[in-house]
């Protein structure tokens, strides 16, 4: 499928998306864009390195040579079927048919699409629909849900639903997965243009409407470029998957890294302290990046067992607020690995790279240093990102109005600022930023010091309407143990770390738990929805 130009988009393969010729042309001379893609590299994989192992789930071990075969007749079952450009979507666990099925959508030269399993009717009803899905692999039962029992009626609300293949156990009325591979069609599988759409991730959706964001062969080639000049990796290291494969960490580790800089992926299905230590010792993993509550099991679960995790060699952290003395405490205590905070979102992932040199202090103080991505602050102290590795658009143009500036930047929606010229540090979301009386409150730089406190396990702030002074800050604790922090004791504990006195929160509310997504980010907004109808209902 060819495609067509239009003022500042080009079309391809019937996807839409934003377009600078000038940086495009800069993309390419710096080897960061390239002419292949993710097909080229499996192929060549399966002829010079056929032996070498690029997926591990537990005791399935995928070969370079049998991803390729099981990829390829994949590929020409869905080539066979629909044109290219169709999105193929996956709402599986990190199980190693998901590298399967994305790769065969690689080579088929149509748009991947993964999906967090824990969704259900609605976002699945308005995700399949918004993006035309025309094929679904899903769990025939994950976690005790009915999955293919899900979409038998979820197919019934869509006008053209998509076909719908089951894996891991009983298909009912839909296509079992292993049949796919019973009779491979007889059919040529295109050559895919790198500047085309290769995946679609919809937004967490902490806020609003999922949009649909959609990135190319090639902005996932330049960012992984970047990873392996930034993040130390080489060939014959191991990567620990534990992120979901549905978010753009954990697709870009599992899919990405094991063809394009020689590395393997280790799966995990279900993040687990005492098995990821396990993983991590007996596969003598070298990487692990997820976010913040993943370092605190890591970190305990290895004093646990007395392993000082010799193999590992890096450890990204990000995704949710990194308290600095973690970073500091797991820096110390693994035998050799660089710890690191980054920053980056599913638009433009790996926005900053961390403090790989050794450098403990920034990396623990900061988000660390851009990449290839270039940065600059609004004067509102907006972060503002640009680079070969952001988003090519979103599904549908119309999102994007007010996303971009002038210059083709990225609006983030984070507050920034810079420390030592170079390294980067976020205080909070431009909407999180509580005002009261007048006075910016900064949500990320108090949860940083309470983190510290000897009876907070895990802290979020968030505003809550107030009459007198338009907000107030809000508390939202779990604790470590029995004794509860009440507002007083939070106050003499901010006040002896010289915090000015109008950003010390004024309401405390204890739980059990925060509320999360999947990537581990507190939802914020579902949080002070709940305390404000807690309110109206006390009168």
């Amino acid at each position: 499928m060819g495609s067509t130009l239009e003022a500042g988009r080009r079309v391809i393969a019937g996807h839409s998306i934003r377009w600078d010729e000038a940086r495009a042309q800069e993309a390419y001379a710096q080897g960061l864009w390239v002419k292949e893609t993710l097909a080229d590299s499996l192929a060549l994989a399966a002829v010079q390195t056929p032996d070498r192992e690029l997926i591990i789930e537990g005791s399935v071990r995928l070969t370079a040579h049998t991803l390729h075969e099981q990829a390829v007749a994949l590929a020409k079952v869905m080539a066979s079927q629909y044109p290219q450009g169709s999105v193929v979507s996956f709402m599986l666990p990190n199980w190693h048919e998901a590298a399967v099925i994305y790769l065969a959508a690689t080579l088929a030269g149509m748009v991947a699409h993964p999906v967090l399993p824990s969704l259900r009717e609605h976002d699945l009803c308005f995700m399949l629909r918004d993006i035309n899905s025309r094929m679904i692999f899903i769990p025939s039962e994950y976690r005790g849900h009915a999955c293919a029992a899900m979409l038998t009626e979820v197919s019934k609300q869509l006008e053209n639903p998509p076909q719908v293949v089951v894996l891991r156990g009983e298909a009912g009325e839909h296509t079992a997965y292993d049949s796919l591979f019973t009779e491979t069609p007889d059919c040529v599988l295109p050559k895919v243009d790198p500047d085309a759409v290769r995946m679609i991730m919809y937004t967490s959706g902490t806020t609003g409407t999922p949009k649909g964001v959609m990135h190319s062969h090639n902005s996932l080639h330049a960012l992984i470029r970047q990873l392996g000049e930034h993040w130390l990796i080489e060939p014959g290291d191991k990567f620990l998957v534990a992120s979901p494969i549905s978010h753009i960490g954990g697709s870009i580790y599992a899919f990405e890294v094991p063809l394009l800089l020689g590395a393997s992926a280790v799966l995990m299905e279900r993040w687990d302290p005492e098995e990821g230590i396990g993983h991590l010792v007996n596969e003598r993993c070298t990487h692990f990046a997820g976010a913040t509550p993943f370092l605190v099991q890591t970190l305990a679960a290895a004093r646990q067992v007395g392993s000082r995790l010799p193999d590992l060699k890096v450890f990204i952290c990000g995704g949710a607020s990194v308290p600095p003395s973690l970073i500091r405490e797991a820096s110390e205590y693994f035998e050799r690995a660089v710890v690191t905070r980054v920053y980056g979102s599913t638009e433009v992932p790996v926005t900053t790279v961390g403090v790989t040199d050794g450098d403990v202090e920034h990396a623990a103080e900061t988000d660390g240093q851009a990449g290839i991505a270039t940065i600059r602050l609004s004067d509102e102290g907006e972060v503002l990102a640009r680079g070969p590795q952001m988003l090519v658009g979103y599904v549908h143009a119309e999102d994007e109005a007010t996303v971009f500036d002038a210059d083709g930047f990225y609006r983030t929606g984070d507050q920034g600022r810079w420390v030592d010229d170079n390294y980067l540090v976020i205080s909070g979301r431009i909407k999180d930023i509580i005002i009261r009386n007048g006075e910016n409150i900064a949500p990320k730089e108090v949860e940083d010091l309470l983190v510290g406190h000897p009876d907070i396990a895990e802290v979020a702030i968030v505003g809550l309407p107030d009459p007198r002074t338009g907000e107030r800050a809000c508390a939202v604790i779990v604790p470590k143990g029995d004794r509860h922090p009440d507002v007083a004791s939070l106050a003499a504990f901010l006040i002896d770390k010289g915090i000015a006195k109008f950003k010390i929160p004024e309401q405390v509310d204890i739980r059990d738990s925060l509320l999360k997504n999947d990537a581990g980010k507190v939802l914020k907004h579902k949080l002070r929805a709940e305390l404000i109808a807690a309110e109206e209902s006390a009168g």
